[in-house]
């Protein structure tokens, strides 16, 4: 990986995003088995545009006593007790994606990481239980501020759904590979670049505007 030279700290008041995707055995943080849980970081290029550096994901083993929703296993495809799933324990997981975070943080010299999501309010809500369940002291994330894909994309691209924004877009997408933790990250990933690189642009088009005028 080549490290940005250009640090992220101004751009999104001292926050770094972070694009995080996490699939779960149903809808209640408290009850419901986190299963995988990936994240994405995004860093300045020399040309002040945002791309992927780092991916990072892992399948998580259920936490002791976690309820699965059947429903929720056959919508993500996840079978928790498979094999050759390499699942680590939630602790382990954390510890694997707060690591590298943590030194993103430090080398854009910002604050804290910021999760950006698809509808973020359902990953924060699991990454905070799980935070709150391993007892870990140091998260890097803000606690319960967030950016929004879906909102982003509603207001660029007129959709909501993240493949119907992707597919608008014009970026690539392979319905079988969806609901896969890693997968749907890095293409949320790829949106917020797109979003927040277009913006740059039509400000840059403003501002030549206004100096001709």
């Amino acid at each position: 990986m080549t490290i940005p030279t250009i640090p992220l700290d101004k751009r999104f008041r001292g926050y770094l995003p972070v694009v995080v995707d996490i699939e779960t055995a149903g809808f209640n943080a408290k009850k419901h088995a986190l299963l995988e849980i990936a994240a994405v970081i995004v860093e300045f290029d020399a040309n002040r545009n945002l791309f992927i550096t780092e991916r990072y994901s892992s399948h998580v083993i259920p936490f002791k006593n976690a309820e699965l929703d059947e429903a929720a296993l056959k919508f993500n495809g996840i079978d928790p007790h498979h094999p050759f799933r390499m699942a680590v324990e939630e602790l382990e997981a954390l510890q694997l994606l707060f690591a590298p975070i943590h030194k993103a943080v430090k080398r854009n010299n910002c604050k804290r990481a910021i999760l950006v999501g698809h509808n973020p309010a359902f990953d924060i809500s699991f990454l905070n239980a799980a935070i709150h369940r391993t007892k870990i002291k140091r998260s890097p994330f803000h606690p319960f501020s967030s950016f929004d894909t879906a909102t982003l994309g509603g207001l660029v691209y007129q959709q909501t759904v993240l493949s119907k924004i992707a597919q608008t877009a014009g970026l690539s997408w392979e319905d079988e590979k969806a609901h896969s933790a890693l997968y749907d990250a890095e293409k949320t990933a790829e949106l917020f670049c797109l979003i927040v690189n277009r913006w740059k642009q039509l400000e840059a088009t403003d501002n030549i505007a206004e100096t001709s005028s």
